[in-house]
C-alpha cells in the first residue's frame, strides 16, 4: 500500500477518506430479534448481526442475519444523532431475501445471502452511497469493512478493518459468486455490514462470512441485488418492484443532500469530490448525483430487456457483458463508464444520448410527468451547452421538442380520463370535536363532541367544561368519539372527524390518537381534518373554495425555500395566489411558535379554506426536498380539493401500514374549512 493510492501509511486516512468512514459508520446498524426481551448491549443472544441504511427506511444486510428474526420481523438499532452515542430502535420487516430459506444439510446460507429490511415507521437517518458499477468490488484492491461486534468489555462496538480483495469463488454469471477477502479479522457479528472502497468513495459489497481461525472472509457484491425476483406484473412505478423502490429512494436522497442549502456537514458527494480520483466517470460526483436524482424521478425501465435494448443502440457500449444484467436507470449509467469513447466530447455525448433514450422510452401514456421530464431535459441541456458542439445541441433540441409534444398530448389524454372516485364528504354526516384552551388555566382544555347532520341540526354527544389536562384528553374523549362515530359511520366508509381548534392548537395531533377498539391511529381509520372557529371575513373565501372544486389544484409552499425557513407572506401577497392554490406550511413543526401561528392566521384571513401543515419537528439543516416534491404530486394528482380528505387519509393508512413510499407524509395535517357548511353554533350542546 502506497501513499499515492491509499492515503499514506496503513491506518492513516486522508481527510476525505476519514469523512467517508464517518459517513459509513453513521449509517451502519445493529440487527436484533424484535423486542421485548433482549438486552441491547449484550454480546450474543438476541443480537443477530449488522446491516446498513441503503436508502431512506431501507436496510441492506445478509439473509442469514435477517431471517433469524421472529416471523420476518427484526429490531434495527441505529444512531439517530451523529453527535450522540445513544442508539434508537425501530421495528423492521424483511421484505426480500436471496434466497428466502436455507436449504437443509450442512453448510452456511448460500449466496447471494442478501436481504432488504423495510422500517415500519418513519425516522430520520443517514444513508450510504452505493455504487452503480457492475463487479465494483472485484475492481477494488482494498476495501474497508464495517460492522458491529462484541467488544472486550462485553458490549457491542462499531468495528472496522482493512481487507484486500483476492478474487472470487465463482464467475460473474454464477448465482452463488462470492468475493474472497484477506487482511484484518472479520469479527463475529459483522456479517451484513458494508464494504467501502475509499479510493472511489462507494459502498461496493456486503460482508457475508468470516474464516474460522483465519483472517479475512467472504463478501457479496452490491450488484447481486439485481437478481431479486422480478414482479410478475408490469412495473409501472417504482413501488411495483423493491429493487427499483430502494435505488430510486437512494438516488433521490443523495441528490437532495448534495443540492441542499441547509447544513454544513460533509455529504457523500462532497467527500467523493475531494478524492484524488473522484468516481462518476466523466461526470464526477456532483453531476452524477444530480443526474441520478433526476433519473430516479422517472418511472423505471419497463423491463431489463428494454433497458438492454436502449443500451445496445449506444456506440461502444457492451451492456450484455455486465452480470447480473442492469435493471435500473442507474445500472445503465454504470455501464457507460466502461464504454469505448474516443475523447471527452464523445463521453459526454454518450451520456446525453442515454438520457434522451430514457426520455423517449416506451411506457404507458400518462406515466411520465412533464415536470420530471423537463427536469431531466434541463440537466441534459446544461451539459450539452457546456460540452457538445452546436450541431449536436440542435439535434437534441429537435428530439426534445418531439418528446415534449408527445408528453403534452399524453397529459391532455390523462386529464380527460375519468378519475377514480374517492369518497367525498361534503354531503355526509360527520363528527365535530371542539377543543378549547382555558385562558385562565393554559394547561387545561375544554371539549365537546357532536354529530353534524347534513340534513338537520347537530346532535350533541358529550362535553366537559371543567378542564382536562392535555395528556388525558384522548382518554377522556374516547367514549364520546366512539359513540359519535357509531351514529354516522357507514359500512366500509367511516365518517370524517372535524377537529375545531383555534390556530394556536393546529399542532394538536388528533390524527395520531389511538382509540379502542381498533387500536389504530385515528387518521389511519378515518379522515381527520382541522377547522377554525373563526373563518375571518375575507370575501374571496367562497370563490376560492368553489374554484378548487372545478379546476386543477396546485400546492404552493409558502414558508420554505431551498430548505430555508421563510416568513409566511402578508395577506396582500397571499391574496394574489391563484384560487386553485393549496398553501403548504413545510416548517410548521410540532410546537409552533407565535410567528408560525401568525402565519397561519394570515392564510385564513386571505380566504384559504384548504391548507396543508407539516407537523414533524424540523431543524435548521433538515433537507425537505422530498416533502416538497411529494406534496406537489399528491395535490396535483388529487385534482380537486374535495378529494383531499380522502387522499390524506389514504396516505396516513399507508404510513401506518409501513409503506415507505408514503413516509414523506407522516405528520401532515389538513386544514379543510368549507364555507358552505358552517360549523354548528357554539351553544349546540345546551340539551339536558
Amino acid at each position: 500500500m502506497t501513499s499515492e493510492d491509499r492515503g499514506g501509511a496503513e491506518g492513516v486516512l486522508e481527510p476525505a477518506q476519514a469523512a467517508l468512514m464517518d459517513l459509513v459508520q453513521d449509517a451502519t446498524v445493529r440487527i436484533h430479534r424484535p423486542p421485548p426481551g433482549y438486552a441491547q448491549d449484550g454480546p450474543g443472544g438476541d443480537f443477530l448481526g449488522s446491516g446498513f441504511f441503503v436508502a431512506p427506511s431501507w436496510v441492506l444486510t445478509c439473509a442469514h442475519v435477517a431471517m433469524r428474526g421472529e416471523d420476518g420481523m427484526v429490531g434495527v438499532w441505529f444512531k439517530a444523532d451523529r453527535y450522540s452515542t445513544e442508539l434508537t430502535e425501530v421495528p423492521g420487516k424483511v421484505v426480500a431475501a436471496l434466497p428466502g430459506t436455507r436449504p437443509p444439510g450442512p453448510g452456511g446460507w448460500p449466496a447471494p445471502d442478501l436481504a432488504l429490511i423495510q422500517l415500519q415507521r418513519p425516522v430520520e437517518h443517514p444513508c450510504v452511497y452505493v455504487t452503480e458499477r457492475s463487479e465494483a468490488m472485484l475492481r477494488s484492491r482494498e476495501v474497508r469493512c464495517v460492522g458491529w461486534a462484541p467488544g472486550q468489555g462485553g458490549g457491542l462496538q462499531n468495528r472496522s478493518g482493512v481487507c484486500a480483495v483476492k478474487g472470487s469463488y465463482g464467475a460473474s454469471g454464477d448465482a452463488e459468486q462470492v468475493v474472497r477477502l484477506d487482511g484484518d479479522w472479520v469479527e463475529l457479528g459483522m456479517s451484513g455490514g458494508p464494504l467501502v472502497d475509499l479510493v472511489r468513495g462507494e459502498v461496493v459489497g456486503v460482508i457475508k462470512s468470516r474464516l474460522d481461525g483465519h483472517q479475512g472472509g467472504t463478501a457479496v457484491g452490491i450488484e447481486r441485488l439485481r437478481t431479486l425476483e422480478v414482479p410478475s406484473g408490469p412495473v409501472e412505478t417504482e413501488t411495483d418492484d423493491p429493487y427499483q423502490a430502494v435505488f430510486h429512494a437512494h438516488d433521490r436522497y443523495h441528490a437532495d443532500q448534495h443540492t441542499s442549502s441547509a447544513g454544513t456537514d460533509r455529504t457523500w458527494t462532497d467527500a467523493q469530490s475531494e478524492l484524488p480520483a473522484p468516481p462518476g466517470g466523466i461526470l464526477g460526483p456532483r453531476l452524477r448525483a444530480e443526474l441520478l436524482g433526476r433519473l430516479a424521478e422517472l418511472p423505471p425501465p419497463a423491463s431489463t430487456r428494454s433497458l438492454l435494448t436502449l443500451l445496445d443502440r449506444l456506440p461502444g457500449v457492451y451492456a450484455r457483458d455486465h452480470r447480473p444484467a442492469p435493471r435500473a436507470w442507474r445500472d445503465g449509467l454504470g455501464t457507460l463508464y466502461d464504454a469505448r469513447a474516443r475523447d471527452r466530447e464523445a463521453q459526454f455525448e454518450l451520456i446525453v444520448r442515454y438520457c434522451m433514450g430514457v426520455l423517449a422510452a416506451d411506457r404507458p401514456w400518462g406515466q411520465l410527468s412533464v415536470r420530471n421530464a423537463k427536469a431531466l431535459w434541463g440537466w441534459v441541456k446544461r451539459v450539452a451547452d457546456a460540452h457538445l458542439p452546436r450541431d449536436q445541441r440542435s439535434r437534441l433540441g429537435v428530439e426534445w421538442a418531439e418528446i415534449r409534444l408527445r408528453l403534452e398530448q399524453n397529459r391532455q389524454r390523462a386529464a380527460r380520463a375519468p378519475a377514480s372516485e374517492p369518497v367525498l364528504y361534503g354531503d355526509r354526516d360527520c363528527v365535530v370535536l371542539h377543543v378549547d384552551v382555558q385562558y385562565w388555566a393554559p394547561e387545561q382544555y375544554d371539549w365537546r363532541v357532536a354529530v353534524d347532520r347534513r340534513a338537520g341540526e347537530a346532535e350533541p354527544v358529550d362535553e366537559d367544561g371543567g378542564g382536562t389536562p392535555l395528556g388525558t384528553v384522548p382518554d377522556r374523549l374516547a367514549a364520546a368519539l366512539t359513540e359519535a362515530f357509531r351514529r354516522c359511520d357507514e359500512h366500509g366508509s367511516p365518517a370524517m372527524l372535524q377537529v375545531v381548534v383555534a390556530p394556536p392548537l393546529f399542532g394538536l395531533p388528533v390524527d395520531d390518537w389511538v382509540l379502542p377498539p381498533s387500536g389504530q391511529r385515528l387518521g389511519a381509520v378515518r379522515p381527520v381534518v382541522l377547522r377554525s372557529p373563526d373563518q375571518g371575513a375575507d370575501g374571496q373565501r367562497p370563490a376560492r373554495w368553489d374554484a378548487g372544486l372545478t379546476t386543477g389544484i396546485t400546492a404552493e409552499v409558502v414558508d420554505c425555500e431551498d430548505e430555508l425557513r421563510l416568513r409566511v407572506p402578508e395577506s396582500a401577497r397571499l391574496s394574489t395566489l391563484a384560487h386553485g392554490t393549496v398553501p403548504v406550511l413545510c416548517r410548521y413543526g410540532s410546537r409552533p411558535d407565535p410567528d408560525v401561528t401568525a402565519g397561519v392566521v394570515r392564510l385564513l384571513d386571505s380566504g384559504f379554506g384548504v391548507a396543508l401543515l407539516q407537523r414533524r419537528a424540523t431543524e435548521a439543516d433538515t433537507v425537505c426536498k422530498e416533502f416538497h416534491r411529494r406534496v406537489a404530486e399528491a395535490v396535483s394528482d388529487t385534482r380537486t380539493h374535495d378529494r383531499l380528505p380522502w387522499r390524506i387519509h389514504e396516505l396516513r393508512r399507508g404510513v401506518s401500514a409501513g409503506r415507505t413510499e408514503m413516509y414523506w407524509s407522516a405528520g401532515t395535517a389538513l386544514y379543510y374549512d368549507d364555507p358552505h357548511r358552517p360549523l354548528p353554533g357554539s351553544d349546540f350542546l345546551e340539551a339536558p
